[in-house]
């Protein structure tokens, strides 16, 4: 494996692309052949690590395989990481190379959209909600919302505007800056013109128009908007993406380096985030109107457009382990249904038990899922979270989210089959 280039690789932020040998069009002219597009807060550590020894542990077969059919590797410098995130996912849409598989479905992914309003929002949708309204621009898609929500926060502080949450915190948002001065149209509207520029990577463009602008408001003596656009110039010159640098390095690596950690690793060694967390909870009363139930939490936020019911056809009594069985067995029958990175489970050792044994059966084995079960005292209050240590500790609050809201839901609909049985 001759790979050029990796000792030039700079420690910097930017874009890297590791491209395959040149391909010939019908007219015989060689052309780029770029396998898979990243980002990376530094490249220089970035590209490193596709070439440790347990490459396939943290990168995975399809990645093992791309670095093997790889000859060449270049890089695109940004100023920021923020920049870096709005190239990779342009250079993405426009390329679209081969190994740039993502396990999320293209529903799941997330998109900047901007309204077609007289005073525009700017809307993060997802892709499964972008077809239902009628938008005047829309960029992405982007794989992580969470790190596209902390980017949207930085361009906000930046280029202030209004978003479908606007309306009910508007004089809080005044406040902090979050919305601009919307008795004067022109400049709302230069902000969202803005906005799309620097979603379309033309950063330069806007600093000159900001130039261009600040220069007639200070000759129309107009030293208030002359002033908040020299601020504007500054915040871009200058972007503070330190939690964009936090983000980015954890996730650096696969979910299977979490999967395989000792109980006693380090944070500091778990550098990945969960993307989507799946909870179960069985509901009944005495055996009777058994029900299960499947809740999701997605970056950290719950999706409730995912939640799944489950009426229990193979278990008689009491039977909560039977039950789960069941329940994760028809899940995970859905290969089409995103597949989640953790699974929650309401229980003890033995629901966790049957939820990683449900797992090992499955045919494929490109799956890297890991379990945690949630113990309840007497007043199913939660008490402990059994699993992997390193998993519980960093992600406690997403399991409990997951967890109670699978008691909710698993509660709610075992009510509701009650009731209806009741009837009948």
């Amino acid at each position: 494996m001759k790979i050029k280039l990796i000792k030039k690789i700079p420690d910097k932020p930017g874009v890297y692309f590791f491209l395959g040998p040149p391909k010939r069009s019908e007219g015989g002219k060689k052309g780029k052949n770029i396998l898979y597009i990243g980002k990376a807060t530094s490249l220089r550590d970035r590209v490193k690590s596709y070439f440790g020894k347990d490459l396939i542990q943290t990168r995975g077969p399809i990645l093992l395989d791309m670095v093997w059919s790889a000859d060449r590797i270049d890089y695109q410098i940004t100023d920021s990481v923020l920049e870096a995130i709005i190239l990779e996912a342009n250079l993405i849409k426009k390329y679209q190379p081969k190994y740039n598989t993502k396990e999320k479905s293209d529903k799941s992914f997330n998109y900047v959209c901007i309204t077609k309003e007289s005073l525009p929002k700017v809307l993060i949708v997802r892709g499964s909600n972008v077809k239902h309204r009628v938008f005047n621009k829309i960029y992405g898609p982007y794989t992580s919302g969470s790190q596209l929500r902390e980017a949207i926060k930085i361009i906000r502080k930046i280029f202030p505007f209004l978003d479908d949450k606007s309306k009910n915190y508007l004089e809080f948002y005044r406040q902090i800056n979050l919305v601009p001065d919307l008795g004067d149209r022109k400049l709302y509207l230069q902000n969202i013109r803005n906005i799309k520029l620097f979603f379309s990577g033309k950063k330069k463009q806007i600093l000159k128009n900001l130039k261009k602008e600040m220069r007639s408001y200070a000759k129309m003596h107009e030293f208030e908007k002359a002033g908040e656009i020299k601020r504007q110039i500054f915040a871009l010159q200058h972007i503070n993406d330190v939690a964009l640098l936090k983000q980015d390095t954890e996730a650096s690596l696969n979910f299977s380096s979490l999967r395989t950690a000792k109980p006693n690793a380090s944070l500091g060694k778990i550098q990945r985030s969960f993307s989507r967390i799946e909870a179960y909870d069985i509901a009944h009363m005495g055996g009777k109107n058994m029900v299960g139930v499947m809740t999701v939490v997605e970056d950290g936020e719950v999706a409730k457009h995912e939640y799944k019911k489950f009426k229990i056809r193979t278990q008689g009594g009491a039977n909560d382990t039977g039950a789960l069985r069941e329940v994760l067995e028809r899940r995970l029958k859905h290969t089409e249904w995103t597949h989640p990175n953790l699974i929650v489970v309401d229980g003890g050792v033995a629901q966790m038990n049957v939820a990683q044994n449900t797992l090992k059966a499955l045919p494929r084995t490109d799956l890297s899922i890991s379990v945690v079960a949630v113990v309840k005292n007497e007043k199913h209050k939660p008490k402990a979270i059994l699993g992997n240590e390193v998993i519980v500790r960093k992600y406690k609050q997403q399991i409990l989210l997951a967890n109670s809201e699978a008691h909710r839901f698993a509660i709610t609909y075992h009510k509701k089959m009650r009731n209806k049985n009741f009837l009948i």
